[in-house]
């Protein structure tokens, strides 16, 4: 999650991780570059708190998110869902949000789950080359 869960011009550092209905990971994300915006942790960070909600296998992953932010405009729970939809090539990955921080500018939002996704798509065929050839 470390290599594809971060958007574009951002590092992911994984503080820990359950990964289990009920359990939660708590992520650490670093902008790569000064931003002429401050994040929502600290100048140059934003660290989430993710509780899964409901993991169905190979199906549904459902996820409550908390940014750890004294700033009352990234203050709530925002709730994910991921929807898995397998596919003759590969699997679909739809997801949705709820709850969004109003200080979170829907753009901003999009871009950054599109880049996630797209991260998402490159590290997993880059995983199916590998079981492909072997490795």
């Amino acid at each position: 999650m470390e290599t594809w869960l971060p958007p574009q011009g951002m590092t992911g550092r994984m503080v820990n991780f359950a990964f289990r209905e009920g359990g939660a990971y708590r992520m650490r994300l670093t902008y790569n570059e000064p931003q002429h915006v401050a994040g929502k942790t600290s100048a140059d960070a934003d660290e989430v708190e993710v509780r899964f909600v409901k993991l169905v296998e190979g199906e549904r992953i459902e996820q409550a998110v908390t940014f750890n932010s004294e700033d009352s405009a990234f203050s709530g729970e925002m709730r994910i869902t991921w929807i898995l939809e397998p596919l003759t090539d590969g699997t679909l990955v739809t997801v949705s949000c709820e709850n969004v921080p109003p200080g979170i500018r829907q753009e901003d939002h999009k871009a950054g789950l599109m880049s996630t996704l797209n991260n998402l798509a490159s590290f997993a065929e880059g995983t199916r080359k590998c079981e492909q050839s072997g490795r």
